[in-house]
């Protein structure tokens, strides 16, 4: 940022050049320097921003169903949120996992091959302990699972992955299988170190227990629906052409939906002390008198004026215009 002089400081540079205390050929604008992105033809950046724009979408849509999701199972207030997405290889993803971790590795059928989800340990265990009737508070310790512990695990990551299938159908219809759970990166080799991949990062909370969800994505596996990973692809897979079938079907339901419907007699103003010494029997004066129009509410809203009457025997109202005022305001 360019530093803005005040008025002593410029009296002070001019006098100085003045009486030759500087020299103007001495001061030099700070030449721009070019901004130099280092690129490793090794290691090429395979996915565009707009795909990882996308990616970070789907994810955004999973965190919320699985924020409501877990929120229900485990009885606690959690929260998800989608941190970060970013491009890099399996190597870094690997050795930057903790060691013991939950880490899933999931068939991402019809795709060929696979992804892995990982669970930091604050928060495997603390769905672990709220599961089994605990607390859940935070576990310091670092140990491996136990069998019962990583069979609870499969399960929950079962259910996720049930909720995973449906952010992803714009752009494609998936079908994530868990294959196995591996507790050390070093056994979940499913690539090639220098395989380039998207990581997905999100936040999760749970109660007062904060951890992290990891998903890798191999760009290997995802490469066939590449091209659709697009926010124009996107947006353009949340709109569909309805059919005339469809419009008739939503006019019948709307039609065949329920609205209360009141008529208003007349209103009264009453002090605290007449309604406390209200008796049976007491007439209470109405705003209205007994040929006078009624108006006529749709929920909350007026529509219509009245006559009262009977009709059969039963309490009715004659309809007499309609309050078109109401529908310009709606409108």
């Amino acid at each position: 940022m360019t530093e803005v002089l005040s008025q002593v400081e410029i009296d002070a540079l001019l006098n100085a050049l003045n009486a030759g205390e500087l020299d103007v050929k001495e001061i030099r604008e700070e030449k721009e320097e070019k901004k130099v992105r280092a690129y490793d033809f090794k290691i090429p950046n395979k996915f565009a921003k707009d795909q990882l724009r996308t990616l970070q979408m789907i994810h955004e849509n999973f965190s919320r169903v699985l924020q409501t999701y877990l929120s229900g199972y485990l009885l606690s207030f959690v929260q998800i949120e989608v941190v970060s997405v970013d491009q890099l290889t399996y190597y870094e993803f690997s050795n930057s996992m903790p060691n013991p971790s939950t880490l899933g590795v999931i068939d991402f059928s019809p795709l060929s091959g696979s992804i892995l989800m990982e669970i930091t340990p604050s928060i495997s265990f603390t769905m672990i302990e709220k599961i089994l009737g605990g607390a859940g508070q935070a576990y310091e310790e670092n140990r491996i699972f136990t069998e019962i512990e990583l069979t609870i695990i499969e399960k929950i990551l079962n259910q996720i992955l049930n909720l995973y299938k449906d952010p992803w159908k714009n752009v494609a219809d998936l079908k994530p299988k868990l294959s196995k759970i591996e507790t050390n990166t070093q056994f979940a080799q499913i690539m090639s170190p220098n395989e380039t991949i998207a990581l997905v990062t999100l936040n999760v909370k749970i109660g007062n227990v904060e951890g992290s969800m990891h998903i890798c994505i191999p760009h290997i596996v995802i490469e066939p629906i590449i091209p659709k990973l697009s926010t124009k692809f996107w947006f353009s897979g949340l709109t569909k052409d309805v059919s005339s079938n469809e419009i008739r079907n939503l006019e019948k339901r709307i039609e065949k939906t329920y609205l209360p419907l009141s008529v208003v007699l007349g209103k009264s103003v009453l002090n605290v002390k007449d309604i406390l010494n209200l008796q049976k029997g007491d007439v209470i004066t109405l705003d209205k008198s007994a040929n006078e129009e009624l108006e006529v509410f749709v929920g909350s809203k007026l529509k219509f004026y009245c006559y009262p009457g009977i009709k059969k025997n039963k309490v009715a109202v004659k309809i007499t215009r309609i309050e078109k005022r109401g529908d310009e305001a709606d409108e």
